[in-house]
């Protein structure tokens, strides 16, 4: 059992780096500050190399692992913690799973232009009643000749104000088995958007509204029976999270640690004093704890997805783990790390939303206590046939 990168992982460990402190250490701050999407990250990502990273090669992507995609997003992360947002969107989440479940046409019209950094994709999951219980979503395919027409509403979605497509789940019929997905694009007759809200790290998103979308066939990604797809695919978005997150944990603990190092109170360096010694220890050990499960759960998968337990525990650790340094680190800093003019507020304020993003604290928790019994525990209540037993 080896717990160190072997050498090519090392080396493009290194490159990506490099990359990122010549190209994105410039203007960090203000991207983090800036509510849209970092556009000219995405498009410098994509020039070297670094968009569709565990995507397969006759798909425009490099043919690589998900575990080259978690380092590409630690390392950006560590450097610009804001750009690190384009690597995800063209490495993780949506884009993930159009690429794994889309037909031949659909990959060739929509995945160019997401991979040159061009445009990005929003994923329409969560609605005003179905959050966690995303299986409650209402929004729905009715049958239309060939095609269909969706109605309904999303509320929480990323990038929504940026975004030329959509992948949207969607109720063609009653149950789990009767949800699936569809590829909306932004300007179709009968979509249009709220006014936007902005998120506590800054960013914003738009309420999506659908009355009678026309879908045709060929935009149907996942059709009836879809839906556990779409989740397996969703892991990688999860693992994206979880690599940020600890990424960005990291990041405000090595500025805190520098900040420890020089500043002097009552004539004597931080560093010194007993009670921020032990913050520090407390957070490493969290951090390092973090990367053993997320690079568990990112080379178990190796080309594949990863597996709903083995990212559940990375998620929920390195959310924690991630949040946690951000959070001493602001406390060990004062009002220096208090302030908007250091990076280290910014990754309180985002590593705060991974905790609720992509899968809250407490799902995790629920997962992975399935896993260790081997049963399901449903959140639901007992319909009254149950109840009376």
């Amino acid at each position: 059992m080896d717990f160190e990168l072997n050498e090519q992982q090392a080396l493009f460990r290194d490159s990506v780096r490099k990359f990122a402190e010549r190209h994105l250490a410039d203007g960090a701050l203000q991207r983090a500050h800036t509510p849209g999407f970092p556009f000219e990250v995405a498009r410098a990502l994509a020039e070297a190399g670094l968009m569709g990273i565990a995507l397969p090669e006759e798909d425009g992507g490099q043919g690589g692992t998900l575990m080259d995609a978690i380092i590409a997003i630690e390392q950006v992360a560590l450097v610009d913690p804001r750009g690190a947002d384009a690597v995800q969107q063209g490495n993780f989440g949506a884009i993930r799973t159009l690429a794994e479940y889309a037909t031949p046409a659909q990959k060739e019209r929509y995945l160019p232009p997401l991979l040159k950094g061009e445009t990005v994709i929003g994923l329409g999951m969560s609605e005003a009643n179905a959050g966690s219980a995303v299986t409650d979503l209402t929004t729905k395919a009715v049958p239309d000749g060939e095609g269909w027409r969706v109605s309904g509403g999303k509320v929480f979605t990323s990038h929504s104000a940026e975004a030329d497509l959509f992948l949207v789940y969607v109720r063609f019929g009653p149950g789990v088995d009767g949800i699936g997905s569809v590829l909306i694009e932004r300007g179709q007759e009968g979509f249009s958007f709220g006014q936007p809200s902005n998120y506590m790290n800054g960013e914003q998103w738009c309420a999506l509204y659908f009355d009678s979308v026309r879908v045709e066939p060929e935009n149907v990604l996942l059709g009836p029976g879809g839906f556990k797809k779409q989740i397996a695919g969703f892991n990688a978005e999860r693992l994206g999270n979880a690599a940020r997150a600890r990424a960005l944990g990291q990041f405000a603990f090595e500025a805190a640690r520098a900040h420890a190092l020089t500043r002097t109170q009552f004539g004597r360096p931080l560093c010194e004093f007993q009670g921020l010694q032990w913050k520090f220890a407390d957070v490493l050990v969290g951090l390092e704890a973090a990367q053993l499960l997320l690079y568990r759960a990112a080379t178990k998968a190796d080309r594949g997805l990863p597996s709903a337990q083995d990212t559940a525990l990375a998620k929920l650790m390195c959310n924690k783990a991630g949040f946690q340094a951000a959070d001493e680190a602001v406390q060990a800093m004062g009002g220096t790390g208090y302030c908007d003019e250091h990076l280290v507020e910014y990754c309180f304020r985002k590593t705060r939303g991974w905790m609720i993003a992509g899968g809250s604290m407490e799902m995790m928790r629920n997962r992975i206590a399935e896993g260790i019994f081997e049963r399901r525990f449903s959140q639901r209540p007992p319909r009254p046939a149950e109840a009376r037993g």
